[in-house]
């Protein structure tokens, strides 16, 4: 008998073992694509929605973590990217030494579902009205943050920095200040500077927001840091203005690339009727801080919609408010580029890896439900529906002449007017 051994390598019988195990192979590898091909399109198809360039930088999406106590270290910054997030500013970087508060720098306001109540105080079953913070700017000197920033962008070197900077303005050795500030963060890497002309809680009359409520220093700080900067800078602007599109104005005037609008709104905190004291305080004192969160979203849009109407060709960055995709919608039919998130992410971990999903999820979700293929497609789509209030259809429209008749006041009706009985 003739024994029957294992097939030679090159036999037809042994060609045929290995064809039939590549055939298997590739079955599996086949089931396996189409098993997960939903979840690989819908990375890809995401990535090339979401994608957008502001200012002429490219960004992944749209969304940035804002300059806040979320973004004060590179720890964090890099978290933040690591979660998703298209861009990050950093907390706001300056030359003078700054000590905070002594206690809580940050509180939440909360309601009570059916009821007025509101307090800072925590307890179960209650709702987000607003942050609240007296925070100053970055307690770190530029010499800790410059190796900072030259590692995160080694370390992330697609996603977007943007250096938060401040100084004075009373004079010429203050101004160049801004420019020290702006050479270091732009020399190691930084995609873009944003000038915080807004910060509501410093007492300096050439500082924060006290800037910002003089279009002609905004122009000039703009604008000396207009002469050095290489990367796109960005003005923030302060809501405590009579009409915020003066101060646009400056900034554009200085040579800013865009506006970001609103930083937080000045306020206090509430006074315990029990205690009879603020519910935030330092030894029974408190000065204004910065109202943010929910509560503010319809103020900074109203603020967003005068800049975008008055600019229609300029560059926005809209924050205020911001946690979920139908908030971040308004800015962007309003006509903003991008936009920025703060209290909703301290919330979430600190650095909001749930906020940031969410955002990109939904901003998906919603590009594909209206057909549309880039933020192009609707970014402003809305700005043109706000007008002036005699604008708005009246059921009788000869009866309103939005005060402007010849008598004072409103325009009297047809009709013979009663005089208003007086008991």
């Amino acid at each position: 008998m003739i024994g029957i051994g294992p097939p030679d390598s090159h036999s037809p019988q042994r060609l045929l073992l290995v064809s039939l195990r590549i055939q298997r192979a590739q079955r599996l590898i086949l089931a396996i694509i189409v098993s997960y091909s939903w979840r690989f399109a819908e990375v890809f198809t995401m990535a090339a929605q979401l994608g957008v360039t502001f200012t002429g930088l490219r960004f992944e999406n749209p969304f940035l973590l804002a300059s806040a106590p979320p973004t004060e270290s590179d720890s964090n910054i890099m978290r933040a990217f690591d979660a998703g997030w298209g861009g990050v500013v950093t907390k706001t970087i300056g030359l003078h030494p700054v000590v905070n508060v002594a206690g809580p720098k940050t509180k939440f306001l909360r309601a009570t579902p059916e009821s007025p109540h509101l307090s800072m105080q925590k307890r179960p079953g209650t709702a987000l009205h607003s942050s609240w913070n007296w925070e100053l700017i970055s307690d770190k000197t530029l010499d800790w943050w410059v190796p900072r920033i030259n590692r995160i962008k080694k370390a992330h070197p697609t996603r977007i920095l943007v250096a938060s900077i401040m100084a004075g303005s009373g004079n010429d050795e203050e101004l160049s200040h801004w420019q020290t500030l702006a050479l270091a963060c732009q020399n190691e890497g930084a995609d873009a500077l944003e000038l915080n002309l807004s910060c509501p809680h410093m007492d300096r009359k050439d500082m924060g927001s006290n800037i910002g409520k003089d279009q002609e220093l905004i122009s000039i700080v703009t604008e000396v840091v207009k002469d050095v900067a290489k990367v796109p800078i960005w003005a923030k602007l302060t809501p405590s203005t009579t009409d915020i599109v003066v101060e646009a104005r400056g900034a554009f005037l200085g040579g800013a690339d865009a506006i970001t609008s609103s930083n937080t709104f000045p306020s206090l905190p509430l006074i315990d009727p029990e205690t009879l004291e603020f519910e935030m305080n330092v030894d029974g004192y408190v000065s204004a801080g910065g109202l943010g969160g929910p509560a503010i979203l319809p103020q900074s849009l109203a603020k967003m919609a005068q800049l975008t109407q008055a600019f229609p060709d300029k560059s926005f960055s809209g924050i205020g408010g911001v946690a979920e995709f139908s908030h971040a919608l308004n800015y962007f039919l309003l006509g903003c580029g991008t936009v920025q998130v703060c209290t909703a992410a301290m919330l979430d971990h600190a650095i909001g890896p749930n906020v940031i999903r969410n955002l990109t999820k939904g901003m998906a979700e919603t590009m594909d439900r209206h057909g549309w293929t880039t933020l192009e497609d609707f970014r402003g789509a809305r700005r043109d529906r706000i007008v002036a209030h005699s604008k708005i259809r009246r059921p009788d429209a000869d009866a309103y002449h939005g005060g402007y008749e010849d008598a004072e006041g409103y325009a009297a009706t047809n009709e013979t007017a009663h005089p208003v009985s007086r008991h």
